[in-house]
């Protein structure tokens, strides 16, 4: 959807210098297109979110490189703002990451993050992860640096020190994947205002905080992370949690009485989903190429 000449990592760039920008998962293109329609100046592609809703199964980085790709594909098709999107470990050692980072940006992702987790991964907020040497995370960095073919690609390195390894390792790991190229940093399940706050002190690039339900870190606002100096803030599976308990109490509320009626005024009418798809837009251009006049308006 976007004309713009201006690259998807370039205008991610100039989000982030807006000030701090609220970052929501979206699970399927017509969510992001919502989202963009909400004023959100980003969208993102959660691990976590795409695993159950494509496949069903838990985020320990099952899913493929190719799935990921296409997915994100999708979503950057149907909007204009820039996505970006999760990259779990970058599927394999520096030379898949390196490609790892190529295929994003032909997709038309405006950046990615990958994470210091060893295979099998784990979600962040979940105990018993282990994770890679330094050195492999910042070769793969490196690899990612030398793989984008848009400088603006904007390369995320996450870490999940905090867990395992505590928050002075978390710091420490935080600021080689600085130094070997990441442009910022994801501190994965901080554990508290003031470890937040630590990250932002001592961190020299810009930050993402994930505000995931359920998890180990507190819920802070968008605008108490913008304080401590943080530049985005992810809402990754926020939105598909809401759609999956609205599709549960709709699923039994249809089998238990047999029929939608009770169901209606819960639901985005037929005429909204066909405004927001662009339906009369389709319908207009088949006529228009097989050389028919344009429908009256009140056809």
């Amino acid at each position: 959807m976007n004309s713009s000449s201006e690259s998807p990592g370039a205008r991610f760039r100039r989000a982030l210098g807006t000030g701090t920008i609220a970052i929501p998962g979206v699970f399927n293109a017509l969510v992001a297109r919502m989202a963009e329609r909400a004023g959100f100046p980003a969208v993102y592609q959660s691990g976590a979110a795409l695993s159950a809703g494509l496949a069903a199964i838990p985020d320990v980085g099952l899913l493929t490189q190719s799935e990921f790709v296409e997915q994100g594909r999708y979503l950057a098709q149907a909007v204009s703002i820039p996505v970006i999107s999760d990259a779990d470990t970058g599927f394999g050692e520096a030379l898949s990451v390196e490609r790892t980072v190529r295929l994003y940006e032909a997709a038309g992702l405006a950046g990615l993050h990958l994470e210091d987790q060893q295979l099998p991964k784990r979600c962040g907020h979940l105990s018993g992860k282990s994770l890679v040497r330094t050195e492999e995370m910042t070769a793969k960095i490196r690899a990612a640096v030398a793989g984008r073919i848009d400088p603006d690609f904007v390369l995320i390195a996450r870490t999940d020190a905090r867990a395992s390894e505590g928050l002075e390792a978390a710091l420490e790991r935080a600021r080689a994947y600085v130094e070997a190229g990441a442009d910022l940093i994801f501190p994965e399940a901080l554990q508290s205002r003031e470890e937040f706050a630590r990250f932002a002190e001592e961190i020299s690039v810009p930050l993402i905080a994930n505000m995931t339900e359920f998890g180990k870190s507190p819920l802070l606002t968008v605008d108490e992370l913008a304080e401590l100096g943080y530049r985005a803030v992810l809402f990754p599976v926020t939105i598909f949690r809401v759609a999956m308990r609205a599709a549960e109490r709709a699923l039994n509320e249809l089998a238990a009485t047999g029929t939608q009626q009770s169901l209606l005024p819960q639901m985005q009418t037929r005429a909204e989903l066909y405004e927001l798809l662009g339906y009369t837009g389709y319908e207009e251009r088949d006529r228009a190429y097989f050389g028919e006049p344009p429908a009256s308006p009140s056809a």
